[in-house]
């Protein structure tokens, strides 16, 4: 596996962030070094609020989120996904798994050794992530998902077959589905900062596998890890709150899902934000980190 790494230069001067960059470095079962970028701030005996991003974000997304609840006295902690941002990217398509991303980030939340978490998580964050609740529920304390959801084979929508079927030999990652996913208008400048850690197209080879490992096909490699995933979920009965845009064309359908089926989803105050589109954090990043706070108040 060749592992491609983001130079540190695309990286100055990005608008509206002024982090330093994190590492933790875990070994790929193939005895492979890859190298995972997280963004920290708030107090480190803070309790933990572990914000993951999805495909083709990275940790730039969570920028207007992590001051104000890192503020409120948590440690807050904005990780890249293996393949975007500063994370490494393997350098080929068939690198890429969807039981490879799960291990990935199951090695490092080991390595981190974080407990008692509150997760944001959206789309592929939230497939990630909530894969790992499964896994390790009793790292975390509370989830809040926002447009996503862990797809077990069911069947697709029209716009999933689209999309899967036009980014399977599309050479570069279309940037303006970030735009055609957020209802404010974005500048040059922010747009460029998304861009950032893909110089060319051989560090986007992540971005392009990402929609085919999307399991929502029965014959999708490692949709049995999502079921059983989700039978896990069916007991999870610490708090679970679902936070999605009214105008995400994505994973609408999954906000009923998990109201309805999750345990710890019963009672709580569960809503659809109006305007926001996929990118949710981009539309609504105030009245999220208030829904946030509030959340972990009352379920404190």
């Amino acid at each position: 596996m060749e592992i491609l790494r983001s130079p540190d230069d695309r990286f100055r001067d990005l608008p509206d962030f002024a982090f330093e960059p994190h590492y933790t470095t875990i070994t790929d079962t193939d005895g492979i070094d890859i190298r995972i970028h997280h963004i920290e701030a708030g107090p480190k005996d803070g309790t933990p609020i572990l914000l993951m991003h999805g495909n083709p974000t990275w940790s730039y997304l969570y920028r207007h989120m992590i001051n104000p609840l890192a503020e409120a006295g948590h440690r807050v902690i904005a990780v890249d996904l293996v393949g975007c941002g500063r994370s490494d990217k393997p350098s080929r398509k068939s690198d890429y798994s969807l039981a490879r991303h799960y291990d990935w980030m199951t090695r490092w939340l080991q390595a981190m050794d974080l407990q008692g978490i509150t997760l944001f998580c959206q789309d592929w964050g939230g497939t990630i992530g909530l894969y790992m609740v499964a896994q390790m529920p009793d790292r975390f304390t509370r989830v809040v998902a926002s447009n996503t959801g862990l797809p077990t084979g069911s069947g697709s929508t029209r716009f999933f077959r689209m999309w899967r079927r036009a980014m399977r030999f599309a050479p570069r990652f279309p940037w303006f589905m970030v735009q055609n996913g957020t209802e404010r208008t974005m500048s040059k400048a922010e747009m460029a900062a998304y861009r950032a850690p893909f110089p060319t197209r051989r560090f986007e080879a992540g971005l392009l596998k990402f929609p085919s490992l999307i399991a929502v096909e029965p014959d999708v490699p490692g949709v049995e890890l999502n079921r059983a995933a989700w039978e896990k979920l069916k007991t999870f009965d610490k708090p679970f709150l679902l936070l999605f845009g009214r105008q995400d064309v994505v994973a609408r359908g999954w906000f009923r899902t998990g109201r309805d089926i999750i345990p710890g989803a019963k009672g709580q105050d569960h809503d659809i934000l109006d305007p926001a589109g996929h990118f949710i954090q981009e539309d609504q990043p105030d009245e999220l980190v208030k829904r946030i706070l509030t959340f972990i108040e009352k379920t404190s």
